[in-house]
């Protein structure tokens, strides 16, 4: 049994609470800005040359002196809602591809995983409390306490409105509050439903030993797998694709989710390997690990597949209102677009190669905190263009992300910790647990 040290412990309490701390500074902060100063960084951004948007809301409506103002301002006062949302997502993102992972191993029947699934429903413990986060940032966004959805301000769809967007009006049977809200009540209560049931279950087979129950919790597992295939794709299109609600990439769904499962991967090796060191699942080994580097290995390059699937074809096409979502992050985010594919292409592809190298434990673990950080910063390059524009590179902007980050990594930690300390580390109802404990890589 797993007890969640007062060390441990007190430093998620820490991170949360100095997290909180930050965010509510750069709040301030942001909220003391002028429209003065606003139309000075206007000013400054157009004076650099640089006027590639970065929304396609701006080359829609009117586009004088006071439009470019009124964006801008909304861009700037996005910061605190932007920065938090992308992490929100992201974590959220996370703990729910690892019960994905988690239910294709019982789908599989897969024998050598069993030693870790305990670790991997702590995780997905943290569902229920990132997706009241998220829920959160969705009411003050239909409540238009934010701007991060253009598509919510009701003068885009009204044909007699100087902002009508005909192509918004287009989509709007999809792109409304109502069902918005509905299908984020839907993801949200859903994979915390499947993260409760499937825990449950799983006691259940402890406690039962029966291959009856553990037919059930199979069942449960591919249930979860439909789930999460149908509502991952839906929440990449809500949370991150509507942000620029004219562009749409049929790449774009997989590109967000594999992120998160090679992030979420990461975690597990991290949690596994902490267990591991202290004495609490001794039955973790080299053989473990290294299953785990191949699919850390794997999902890298997969992800980095998707990028460059995506970049190819927007680049082929050359289509101008398409690949203005590039354009714009290439003169705007330029230091943290591309140079995000050393973190989570280069570097996996050097250091993971190599078949002995998964193996080591300190390598491995390093190896996961690089993708779990490259990966965060996938995620801001997501988010970030379409929501704040070029107004990043202020002091508010490093304060709220720093804080949203602290925040939400204290609050995964002292969740999925806590959760940990609750359950029975050796699942041995399982029928595939002595598989497990004498799995052997053969090469």
């Amino acid at each position: 049994m797993y007890t969640f040290s007062p060390k441990l412990k007190s430093t998620s309490i820490i991170l949360l609470v100095v997290g909180l701390v930050l965010f509510g500074i750069g709040f301030f902060l942001n909220k003391g800005i002028s429209t003065e100063k606003i139309e000075q960084m206007m000013e400054a951004v157009h004076a650099s040359g640089h006027n590639a948007p970065t929304h396609s809301s701006e080359m829609v409506g009117p586009q004088d002196h006071a439009a470019h103002l009124e964006h801008a301002e909304l861009q700037v006062h996005n910061q605190p809602l932007a920065s938090l949302h992308f992490v929100a997502v992201f974590f959220f993102g996370v703990s729910c591809a690892v019960l994905f992972f988690y239910c294709i191993q019982h789908a599989a029947h897969a024998g050598w995983p069993i030693i870790i699934t305990r670790v991997m429903e702590a995780i997905a413990s943290y569902i229920p409390y990132g997706g009241a986060i998220l829920i959160i940032l969705m009411l003050l966004n239909i409540f238009h306490q934010g701007h991060l959805f253009h598509w919510m301000d009701p003068d885009l769809t009204d044909p007699n409105s100087a902002h009508f967007d005909v192509i918004l009006f287009e989509k709007k049977r999809f792109l409304n509050i109502p069902f918005y809200a509905f299908r984020t009540f839907l993801y949200v209560i859903g994979a915390s439903f499947f993260a409760w049931k499937l825990k449950a279950q799983s006691k259940k087979v402890d406690d039962t030993k029966s291959k009856v129950e553990y037919q059930f919790l199979y069942r449960w597992a591919v249930g979860y797998i439909v789930f999460f295939g149908f509502c991952s794709a839906a929440w990449a299109w809500d949370w991150l694709m509507s942000i620029d609600p004219h562009w749409y990439s049929t790449m774009y769904i997989w590109y967000s989710m594999v992120s998160c499962l090679s992030s979420g991967i990461a975690v597990i090796i991290l949690i596994s390997v902490y267990l591991k060191k202290n004495g609490f699942l001794p039955q973790f080994n080299d053989n473990h690990l290294h299953d785990l580097g191949v699919f850390l290995f794997a999902t890298s390059m997969l992800w980095t597949y998707t990028w460059f699937a995506q970049f190819m074809l927007y680049w082929y096409a050359n289509v101008p209102e398409e690949v203005n979502y590039f354009f714009g992050r290439f003169q705007h985010y330029s230091p943290t677009f591309l140079p995000m594919l050393i973190i989570n292409f280069l570097l996996p592809l050097l250091v993971l190669v190599s078949s002995s190298i998964k193996r080591n434990y300190k390598v491995v673990t390093v190896m996961a905190v690089v993708v779990i950080l490259g990966h965060i910063l996938d995620y801001f390059n997501m988010v970030m263009p379409g929501t704040v524009g070029p107004y990043w590179k202020t002091p508010e902007v490093f304060i709220l992300i720093l804080g949203s980050i602290l925040f939400i990594v204290g609050l995964f930690m002292f969740t999925v910790m806590t959760a940990l300390s609750k359950l029975k580390l050796i699942p041995t109802g399982n029928p595939f647990l002595h598989e497990s404990e004498i799995y052997e890589y053969p090469f």
